[in-house]
């Protein structure tokens, strides 16, 4: 089911002709519009963590941060409190030089379903591009691998990326980055594993509370003696 600006609602399947003439009808331009936000695109492919040319001397001067609004290039903490002060921005994170989005912020204007995400720092992100892998490293005996290039996976994730995600929305479109329209079946298959991993961690916590509690020693008082031992009198 998908729902078109003007509110109406269409079932539909991307490789019937017909179907693709409504939604050209209904004023859609691309599939690739519906399923994606036109900056998705531009955000993979923005160069992050460069010197602000506005800011350069400045302590915080690097550009992290990326405008959902103006869909320009990347700018500085700086620059997000004059020129996009009203905007909605997110920033960008690195791990090991491949630059990441918490999942927190994405989340909120992105449908991230289906992708590989990591604790890293305390905080749960994802990585925006496709990584390098080391030539040594095999697919054999993985059980989960990106439908787009093969990496393996963590868990039963279908992208190693939102890049590698976009790339199966423009060969196939058989996933969507749009909020409003998951992919039901996996966005409940990933809350049912994070929901059951929660409860594991409250299991674990109560098992180690009642296992701290057996290991208390008793109260010292009851190990004190009564009085002080007094020496019965020499006899006459």
């Amino acid at each position: 089911m998908v729902t078109i600006d003007n509110g109406r609602h269409f079932l539909f399947s991307f490789h019937s002709v017909a179907q693709l003439m409504v939604l050209i009808f209904c004023g859609c331009q691309t599939i690739q519009e519906m399923l994606a936000p036109p900056w998705l695109e531009s955000l993979l492919s923005t160069t992050f963590f460069t010197v602000c040319p506005s800011h350069r001397d400045a302590p915080r001067s690097e550009s992290n941060m990326f405008c959902l609004d103006c869909i320009s290039d990347a700018f500085c903490f700086y620059c997000r409190s004059t020129r996009h002060k009203d905007h909605s921005a997110i920033q960008i994170r690195r791990s090991s030089y491949h630059d990441v989005v918490r999942v927190a912020e994405i989340q909120k204007v992105l449908d991230i379903t289906g992708v590989q995400t990591y604790v890293i720092n305390s905080a749960r992100v994802l990585f925006l591009n496709e990584r390098p892998q080391p030539k040594s490293s095999t697919s054999k005996g993985v059980p989960h691998l990106c439908e787009i290039c093969g990496r393996s996976l963590l868990d039963p994730f279908r992208f190693c990326s939102l890049g590698c995600k976009l790339a199966r929305i423009k060969n196939n479109g058989d996933a969507t980055c749009n909020l409003g329209s998951k992919d039901d079946e996996v966005g409940e298959m990933r809350e049912g594993r994070l929901a059951s991993k929660e409860e594991e961690e409250l299991r674990e916590r109560g098992q180690q509370e009642i296992y701290t509690s057996t290991l208390t020693p008793p109260n010292s008082n009851s190990r004190r003696r009564k009085g002080t031992p007094q020496r019965a009198p020499f006899g006459s």
